[in-house]
């Protein structure tokens, strides 16, 4: 997941913290294939800290991500052929020097270490076969919306001195160019076939349009002017207002109206009807390309497909069971509609909707020892979604925080029309998002300082989403869930885990239609049009994303089952738990080798 910040970085949104001052050139590596294996592994540690460098160089968002303040003014033109180019180079070179060295005679953290980087340089070039940067904006993933949201002073660009907010004048007015080579690069993928289904960049329309205010003070860039450091002399904040309502003025408000304008105008004519990526050319080498990324597998389409099938009847089973216990009669919709119509199973207002989470998070926190011996020592904070990206956000996003614990983990909470974001979600989405769930693995992760930071501080979908939704699952053995309403909450995340892996595939291997997947969603589950729309049109956006979640939870909820049965009376939770966690996110083929070895070990 070390990958462009503009391209995937929100997917996990969790990148976080070094804050390390510029090291000295490391010594060039040359081949040691008579070298002994330490010698080898050191020499591979030496690579993959200037691999770290030279990316935080290639991509100085990620650097600011990771809590690295060192280029915080910098933006390349991330979506310019002259830096895609520079990005290809990077990886090749790794790649080559690295196999250079070889892995002979590594064994451990240094064999997985190896394998691992080999492993995600070859991805990020097979990865570069696919045109991608031709349709750079959509709903889900936009760099407009990342740009905003990292001007507003409350994430991870930080505004503490008056050097920070230099930077970020330096660093913002190179903005402009960006969207411009999006205007470039679109215009080229109409030409190509390579555009973006209209539905989805009819939604794009509105969130531009909140960017281009009337009154600068309504701005979200603006954020920052109205956060000065009391430290800030009456100088230095006039100054710094005057510079950031100029750039606003004169550079932002602008570069969005011409990006507004160029998809009104231009784009929504050649967008597609379609929704699939198999509908693109070489669609379905595209599709099968993002299958394998987010689920670390080789499982094709059908056959996930097929789990996800599978996965809906099984768990509508256990809501059955559920309803028959809460006395519900009628069928599984006529419970839905039950459950959905019952006023006391809604928030009031936003307000009430944080207090609750936070409520829960008291609840929670004592009883996470029953389950686990290693905790993270990162906090957290529970933050609402924002307003200008809310309406077609998820439900639940965490962003992990920097390593030296300046800036918190963050587990944002959409509260984005209330209806859709029912109490009994409440429970299950803060095991997925908070403790255990992410924060836990995150954090835990990032604090894994023997291990490179390309592994601190990346990670793979399946794992990360995998373990969100494992976490979800030890509700019970937490003591919680134990309100019926909550029980069904928790199955209904997990059913709706189960249904992305027969949309997902049904949108972009098998021709389905937006109106099939949602009309597939009513029937077999409790959504309202609003997270079923969001939904819908998230897996349209991000295709395969979706996918990681249940692939991962099934394969991690199959290794303690494993372990279990192969150790009895020996098996320890808390050692499982552990074993998966301590050495930071894997691909899911790699994290069962690693814990058949634990379950030999252990017998």
């Amino acid at each position: 997941m070390t990958r462009s910040f503009l391209v995937i970085s929100i997917l996990i949104g969790l990148l976080a913290g070094c804050g390390e001052s510029p090291q000295p050139a490391a010594p060039a590596v040359t081949s040691v294939a008579a070298d002994p294996a330490a010698d080898r592994a050191a020499q591979l540690n030496v690579l993959y800290a200037e691999y770290w460098e030279d990316s935080l160089k290639h991509d100085p968002l990620q650097a600011t991500q990771v809590g690295d303040p060192r280029y915080n003014a910098e933006l390349p033109n991330s979506l310019a052929p002259e830096h895609r180019a520079q990005g290809k180079a990077l990886a090749e070179r790794y790649l080559e020097r690295a196999q250079k060295i070889g892995s002979t005679g590594l064994s451990g953290q240094d064999l997985l270490s190896y394998e691992l980087f080999e492993r995600m340089q070859r991805d990020e070039l097979e990865g570069l076969k696919f045109p991608r940067y031709l349709a750079p904006v959509n709903q889900f993933y936009s760099f407009a919306n990342q740009f905003a949201t990292l001007g507003s002073g409350t994430t991870a660009q930080p505004f503490k001195t008056v050097k920070d907010y230099d930077d970020w004048l330096a660093r913002a007015s190179k903005i402009p160019a960006i969207f411009d080579q999006a205007i470039v690069n679109m215009r080229e993928g109409v030409a190509a076939g390579v555009v973006q289904p209209k539905v989805l960049m009819e939604k794009v329309l509105p969130q531009l349009d909140q960017q281009i205010v009337d009154k600068l003070e309504d701005s979200t860039y603006y954020g920052p002017i109205k956060g000065f450091p009391d430290s800030f002399s009456d100088e230095e904040r006039a100054r710094l207002t005057a510079a950031f309502e100029a750039l606003i003025s004169t550079q932002l408000i602008p570069a969005y109206q011409r990006l507004r304008d160029f998809v009104a105008d231009e784009y929504l004519v050649a967008a597609r009807d379609t929704v699939g990526l198999s509908a693109l050319p070489n669609g379905a080498a595209w599709y099968a390309f993002q299958v394998r990324q987010s689920t670390t597998t080789e499982l094709t389409p059908d056959e996930i497909h097929q789990i996800g099938l599978d996965e809906v009847k099984r768990i509508q089973g256990e809501i059955e069971q559920l309803q028959t216990t809460m006395g519900i009669a009628g069928t599984l919709k006529d419970y839905f509609a039950t459950m959905k119509a019952d006023p006391a199973n809604y928030f009031g207002d936003e307000l009430e909707l944080l207090a609750a989470y936070g409520s829960f998070r008291s609840t929670i926190e004592p009883k996470l020892a029953a389950l686990f011996d290693i905790q993270p020592k990162a906090d957290f904070e529970i933050r609402p979604v924002e307003a200008f990206r809310a309406a077609s956000a998820s439900s639940g996003q965490y962003n992990g925080p920097s390593e030296d614990g300046t800036r918190a983990g963050i587990f944002y909470v959409n509260t984005f029309d209330l209806r859709a974001r029912p109490r009994w979600a409440l429970e299950s989405l803060y095991l997925h998002e908070a403790t255990p769930g992410h924060h836990f693995q995150i954090a835990l992760q990032r604090e894994l300082t023997d291990l490179p930071k390309f592994r601190r501080f990346g990670g793979e979908t399946a794992y990360i989403e995998g373990w969100g939704l494992y976490a979800e699952s030890l509700g019970k053995e937490l003591g919680v869930y134990t309100d019926p309403v909550m029980a069904f909450g928790a199955l209904d995340a997990e059913l709706w885990r189960a249904i992305r892996l027969v949309a997902d595939t049904g949108i972009h291997a098998k021709g389905w239609t937006r109106d099939q997947v949602l009309e597939y969603m009513y029937a077999n589950s409790p959504a309202e049009p609003t997270r079923a729309i969001s939904e819908a049109e998230r897996f349209m956006a991000i295709p395969g994303q979706a996918l990681a979640y249940k692939i991962g939870q099934l394969k991690i909820r199959e290794l303690r089952d494993r372990s279990q049965t192969a150790l009895g009376d020996k098996f320890d939770v808390k050692a499982f738990h552990r074993e998966v966690l301590k050495d930071g996110s894997l691909p899911l083929d790699v994290l069962e080798a690693k814990m058949d070895r634990w379950i030999e070990r252990s017998r």
